[in-house]
Order: structure tokens, then sequence, then C-alpha cells
């Protein structure tokens, strides 16, 4: 069994998908309900998958970001936040996050999970790769039987699942483009590669008016949608739009 950590934050505005508010697409409290239904979303996909869910939460305030420091506060704006996700919003073991950067964060979680809790293998998900579903995480796990670290590619280099059996060095391991530079310590540890469907992630302007576009396109096609995320877009009235620069988001 793969375990999967949900690496999610209490979602404040001003603290959360601040590149849209940066370029327009929402507000910062429309940001943080976006964030909140897709961290939902994802933990769905994966509760409903044949994977073990951990909600790996970042605290608001530490001290000293390399030591566990727990943070009552902030375990329970992430309970909250994803209660409307689970019928017992405390089914899923929740830890919180121990490093100085997303690299460190994620190496930090996955050599524990690997080397310390002993699992099969553990992957890492995040909140803006809203299209995660159930299949996609059952076939990385399928996929780890032949290779030791399975990706999935998303829109501007990134990733929005990384998965592994055996660690690698995870250090600055998510340089963009994050689905090379891990390919790259896959390799360079001796491990096999392998890759899931491209999928966009809400991380930039860009992937974010991709995960729109994507949204109203299988709405319109009648085709299953994150139900979080597609609710809060529809309830903002975002769109795509093509203009010199590729898609951005406005409103309806």
């Amino acid at each position: 069994m793969t375990t999967v950590a949900l690496l999610v934050r209490p979602a404040e505005p001003g603290t959360v998908l601040e590149h849209l508010v940066d370029s327009g697409a929402a507000t910062a409290e429309e940001a943080a309900d976006l964030y909140a239904a897709m961290a939902r979303d994802v933990a769905v996909a994966v509760r409903a998958s044949g994977a073990e869910l951990l909600v790996n939460y970042r605290p608001v305030e530490a001290d000293d970001p390399t030591e566990p420091a727990e943070d009552e506060a902030s375990l329970e704006a992430v309970r909250s936040l994803l209660a409307p996700a689970f019928d017992d919003p405390d089914a899923p073991r929740y830890e919180v996050q121990v490093g100085s950067s997303l690299s460190a964060r994620v190496g930090n979680t996955v050599t524990h999970l690997l080397d310390r809790e002993g699992v099969q293998s553990a992957a890492v998900a995040r909140p803006s790769a809203a299209m995660l579903q159930r299949r996609l995480v059952d076939s990385a796990a399928m996929k780890l039987r032949q290779s030791e670290v399975v990706l999935g590619p998303a829109t501007d280099g990134r990733v929005s699942y990384a998965a592994f059996t055996e660690p690698v060095d995870f250090e600055n391991a998510f340089a963009q483009p994050a689905v090379e530079t891990l390919t790259d310590r896959g390799r360079d540890a001796g491990l096999d590669v392998d890759y899931l469907e491209m999928l966009p992630v809400a991380e930039t302007p860009g992937g974010f008016a991709t995960l729109v576009s994507q949204l109203r396109a299988r709405r319109r096609a009648d085709l299953w949608v994150p139900p979080h995320t597609a609710a809060v877009v529809e309830d903002l009235g975002l769109v795509a739009s093509a203009d010199e620069d590729g898609l951005s988001v406005s409103r309806d």
C-alpha cells in the first residue's frame, strides 16, 4: 500500500495561491476558497483509492521550520478545511511538516515514511492538483511495482504527484522544471522512472487557466470534474480566454 502525504496548510487569505491574486484572477479571499476546495478534492481522490492518506500540514508560524513544531491552531484549521471531504474528519492521520523548503519537506516526509515507518511506497500530492483522480493514484501504485519513481507531469514543467519506493537526493529536487529534476535524481540513484498522464496544476496563472478551461470543457461534455473546485470556479464565474501571452482567467 502507498501512503500519500497531502501537503496542505491553513487556507488563510494572503498565504495561499498568491500568484492568482497577483495576476488578478482572484481576490485573496477567493484564492483561499479555491485552495480549500482543491485540497478537499485531492483528499477525496486519495481516500477513495487503495492508498492511505496522511495529511501533512504546515504550521502558520514556526520558530524553526527544520524542527517539528506542533501548532494546535494550524491543525484545527486544516481539520476544518478538510472536514467537508470526510465523513469523519479524524479518520486521516495528521502530521506536521518539517523543512525550510518544499524540497526539504517532501524529502523529510518521504524518507521518514520509507525508512522509519517501513511503508512499501510513499507519495506526495498537493492541493494545486485538483484533477487528481482515484484511478491515477491506483495507477501510480501499479507502476511502482516496476519502477521505483513515478511522477505525474504537470503544466509548466511541474509535477502533480510524486511517488517513490526508494528515497532519492531531495536537495532542491523540486527546482524547475521539477519533472526533469526529479527524473534526474531518480536516474542518478540508479532507479527506474515512470509517468502518469499530464494534469494541470494551479501553481501558476497559466496552470490555473488550463485547469479552469478543462473544468468548463469537461462539464460541457458531461464528464467527471472535481466537485468542490468546479463549484467554486462556477460560483466565481471564472473563464479562461486566450490573449497574446496565452491563456488567462477572467470573469464570465
